[in-house]
């Protein structure tokens, strides 16, 4: 918390491969998947980040037609616009 951090922590990596020899190009895709999961926060814009709340203006589910009514004149609440 001071800001300084210990040589243990700085020396130590954060992939390690355990079997087989990827490229340089395998280990930087892995990287950015794994960075892109990561969900850091900066990303306020972006789907996924899970900084703000999903409002009902982006759900898509508002532009599907609701389920009709069931029960008596549910055939008519059916076609009627709301």
């Amino acid at each position: 918390m001071s800001g300084q951090e210990t040589p243990d922590a700085v020396d130590a990596p954060v992939l390690r491969v355990v079997r087989g020899n990827p490229t340089p190009a395998q280990l930087a895709a892995l990287t950015a998947v794994l960075a892109g999961l990561s969900g850091d926060g900066d990303r306020s814009g972006q789907r996924g980040s899970g900084s703000r709340p999903r409002t009902l203006w982006t759900a898509r589910s508002r532009f599907a037609r609701p389920r009709p009514a069931v029960g008596p004149g549910g055939w008519r609440a059916s076609s009627l616009p709301r």
